[in-house]
């Protein structure tokens, strides 16, 4: 499929629209996706028969010194995993600390465990004399 004798063409007034802020076909996002939609062809005419103006939006989207859509949006997603990451790195003492923790419990109620079934089973050599009820005098 050959391109349209005017896709260049159209691919420019695009550019331009888009740069102006004024797009007609989409939404205006400084993005080869929105600069395809706007000149109403493929992605594939800008990322294979026209790498030249491809380059030359991208160029021109730089100049204005504003970052393109999707890097303001990887840029918040960036900063959300960074406080994620922090969040975890948090909760990873809490839990380093909660484990060591209980592994003193644990060793401390094994140990009490051991000298329970120890006296269990260990024979008892103290007699004790229970104490007995007074029987009431018979008579």
């Amino acid at each position: 499929m050959s391109p349209a004798l005017d896709e260049r063409d159209r691919i420019r007034a695009a550019m331009d629209r888009i740069l102006a802020g004024t797009p007609e076909r989409s939404n205006g996002a400084l993005t080869i996706v929105a600069l395809a939609a706007e000149a109403d062809v493929p992605r594939n005419a800008l990322t294979q028969r026209h790498l030249d103006l491809k380059n030359e939006f991208y160029d021109k989207v730089k100049e204005r010194s504003q970052p393109t859509d999707v890097e303001v949006r990887l840029r918040k997603q960036i900063v959300k995993l960074k406080e994620l990451r922090a969040a975890d790195q948090e909760e990873l003492v809490e839990l380093r600390a909660d484990r060591e923790a209980l592994v003193r419990v644990v060793n401390q109620l094994t140990l009490e465990n051991r000298q329970l079934r120890q006296q269990l089973t260990a024979p008892s050599s103290v007699v004790r004399l229970l104490p007995t009820q007074p029987q009431p005098p018979t008579g």
